[in-house]
């Protein structure tokens, strides 16, 4: 597998985070992070599948025909070096997306997709790989397209392109972004081509580097992303209006709401359709409390008083400011812990390597706004501790994200603790109504009381 010029020039990731003294904090509250930016963090932080037990959904455009999947790689009857290059990159067996999609996508003749998938659910790779199994390397002309949102979604997936056919050198790839200029006139001869929606849009149109009635695989990845970017939703039906009836059309999202759906239903004609079937998480195997303070001093005291009463692998703590975040930081690094401190200023990058910091315990604790509410998962965190309670915009409960803050402990079948810090009658009153929304007791803890504090961690 080649990459053109441009690809060697990308710097390498960031090695670490500023240090928490280094960190420009600001009084606001933390913003949940724009959809690019949280997509492009799970999947630097995503090296492993995650492990979902979540069903697949199937709706097939033709629904007499049988519905096949697979539970080996070697049943897909791929070409052996993309087979070294699927095994080369640590995929023993397909994941429950891959089982039922991979078929779909590798099928003849081709048949269009349109499948909901989180990140870290392999799907990327599903994609990629039937793109380098439609290719015909003799062929020395753009033969697949990949739409992403963003220069550094569009890299990563670039990434899996370059891993998965490591063992295929016959097969070329350029990348359709920003800043990779190329001469007037030239026709490309690499067969994959992957960027952003205005640069791809301008060179199968404006620069004619692309001959778009010669594509037969058209890839759109992160569609929920892609139409909350201004522009990006027009320019991609552009781009799917100039491609040949025959060419397969594979649109991926990690939601589905309505706009998305729309959108997936114009850009795909008569599509299959994957969905993961949402299992509701449980709070079933998490202990919640509540801890009555009055100041954030008072809170911070609570919690220390929580660390000396019980035995903690791995703690991570919300707060609703930056300001919060790394006043708290500060104070438990000078108590002597391992602290460390995400917040929304810090470039992506700087937040993987956090968090990749955090997962192999070189820190015991986690201080971070809620750009770490999901999709984290770090085996040894035990206790998850609300420093702030997750309001709104409008200041009532944001009952998903505090779902997704406490699941954060309780995972892999172990048992988890939440303990939420309340300071006045306003925070009290969002307790009670978090309370009543999952109809679950949240039980009052006293930090005075050491034998109290013991008995919650039994």
């Amino acid at each position: 597998m080649a990459t053109d010029s441009w690809a060697q020039a990308v710097d390498e990731q960031e090695a670490a985070a500023e240090s928490i003294g280094n960190l420009q904090i600001k009084d606001t509250p933390a913003e949940n992070d724009n959809k690019s930016a949280q997509s492009l963090l799970n999947k630097l932080i995503r090296s492993n599948l995650v492990n979902t037990t979540n069903q697949v959904e199937v709706l097939q455009k033709d629904p007499s025909s049988p519905l096949y999947s697979v539970r080996s790689f070697e049943e897909l009857h791929l070409k052996p070096q993309l087979l070294r290059g699927v095994y080369g990159m640590g995929f023993n067996r397909p994941s429950k997306i891959q089982e039922t999609a991979l078929p779909m996508m590798l099928a003849e003749p081709a048949q269009n997709l349109i499948a909901q998938s989180q990140s870290g659910t392999g799907k990327t790779a599903a994609f990629v790989l039937a793109m380098l199994s439609h290719v015909d390397p003799n062929l020395n002309h753009p033969q697949c397209l990949c739409v992403s949102p963003t220069y550094e979604l569009a890299l990563q997936t670039g990434k899996v392109i370059e891993q998965m056919g490591k063992h295929y050198p016959e097969v070329k790839l350029v990348y359709a972004i920003r800043g990779n200029k190329l001469p007037r006139g030239m026709k490309l001869e690499e067969q994959i081509v992957i960027g952003t929606p205005g640069t791809m849009l301008d060179w199968c149109s404006k620069f004619r580097f692309i001959d778009p009635k010669k594509i037969k695989v058209f890839v759109l990845d992160e569609a929920d992303v892609m139409i909350a970017t201004q522009g990006h939703q027009d320019q991609s039906i552009r781009i799917q209006r100039m491609l040949p009836k025959n060419c397969q059309m594979l649109l991926f999202s990690a939601t589905f709401e309505e706009s998305v759906w729309s959108f997936a239903q114009r850009i795909v004609p008569e599509p299959n359709i994957i969905k993961l079937k949402r299992e509701e998480e449980t709070l079933d195997t998490i202990k919640q409390y509540y801890v009555l303070c009055n100041s954030k001093e008072e809170k911070f005291q609570a919690l220390c008083n929580i660390y000396g009463g019980i035995t903690i692998a791995q703690a991570m703590i919300f707060c609703h400011t930056r300001k919060t975040a790394g006043w708290l930081a500060g104070e438990l690094s000078r108590e002597g812990h391992q602290v460390a401190l995400l917040s929304g200023e810090m470039q992506v990058e700087q937040r993987a390597a956090v968090i990749e910091r955090f997962r192999d315990g070189k820190e015991k604790v986690l201080v971070t706004t809620n750009v770490c509410a999901r999709g984290i998962d770090v085996e040894q965190v035990s206790v998850v501790i609300n420093f702030d309670l997750p309001v709104d915009r409008e200041g009532n409960p944001d009952n998903e994200t505090y779902l997704h803050r406490i699941g954060r402990t309780g995972r892999f079948g172990k048992r988890g603790l939440a303990i939420n810090m309340v300071d006045s009658k306003m925070s009290m009153n969002i307790l009670n109504r978090i309370q009543d929304h999952f109809n679950k007791k949240i039980e009052k803890l006293d930090t005075d009381d050491l034998d109290e504090i013991e008995k919650i961690s039994t």
